[in-house]
């Protein structure tokens, strides 16, 4: 007999902790307070709700009505507002821009995608906009190439059209699917926040859950 269990139950350990006091969403489900989260899980806020992750080294508070997936020491931003403190280099990505802490003394800046436009202010100490430029055609597609974009210094802040820095959005593949290719990777169990992505595209910023049709 082939018996399925879950990494959660084979000792992994969590990669961060999120605390919140409702309206929040990992993976399509309600999540608790102290709740643990683990890299390639979609957590979203609705209107009027946030949420704190705490790691080590790092924490991020993320603002009502966003959406993001969180990948370990890196959090894709799809869209909404993130304000992060760390002392551990802790990233966050927007489509082909990704903020790094120029140093690995405690940094705090927020990110915030809006409209098509990303926001990037820096706090304490200085972050980097690195743009993904893609990969050379003569090189296997491994690691994309990395253009420096510039330095937000602290207590300024830069914006940054998401269209003319990274390119029109690709288009659905099919003409009823509008996915955006980058979550498909979540898999069945987050197939609630994968609805949501879907209809927040059509529909404009506000996160839908399987309880708020």
């Amino acid at each position: 007999m082939i018996v399925v269990v879950p990494v959660t139950l084979l000792g992994q350990a969590p990669s961060a902790i999120v605390h919140t006091q409702g309206g929040v969403w990992v993976n399509g489900y309600e999540a608790r307070d102290s709740s643990a989260i683990f890299a390639g899980d979609l957590i979203e806020t609705k209107a009027g709700f946030s949420a704190n992750l705490t790691l080590d080294g790092s924490t991020v508070l993320l603002q009502p009505e966003t959406v993001g997936k969180f990948q370990g020491d890196l959090l894709v931003l799809d869209h909404g507002g993130v304000s992060v403190g760390t002392s551990k280099g802790f990233k966050v990505k927007v489509n082909c821009l990704t903020v790094v802490p120029v140093q690995t003394e405690w940094t705090q800046y927020e990110v915030a995608d809006i409209n098509g436009t990303v926001e990037v202010a820096a706090r304490k100490n200085d972050v980097n906009v690195n743009r993904e430029m893609g990969v050379r055609k003569s090189e296997p597609a491994t690691a994309p190439e990395q253009s420096n974009n510039g330095v937000v210094h602290e207590g300024e802040q830069k914006n940054y059209n998401e269209s003319s820095v990274c390119g029109a959005p690709a288009p659905p593949t099919t003409p009823t699917s509008s996915l955006n290719p980058k979550w498909i990777g979540v898999g069945a169990a987050g197939a609630g926040g994968l609805l949501c992505l879907l209809l927040c595209r059509s529909g404009g910023k506000t996160p839908l859950s399987p309880t708020d049709p």
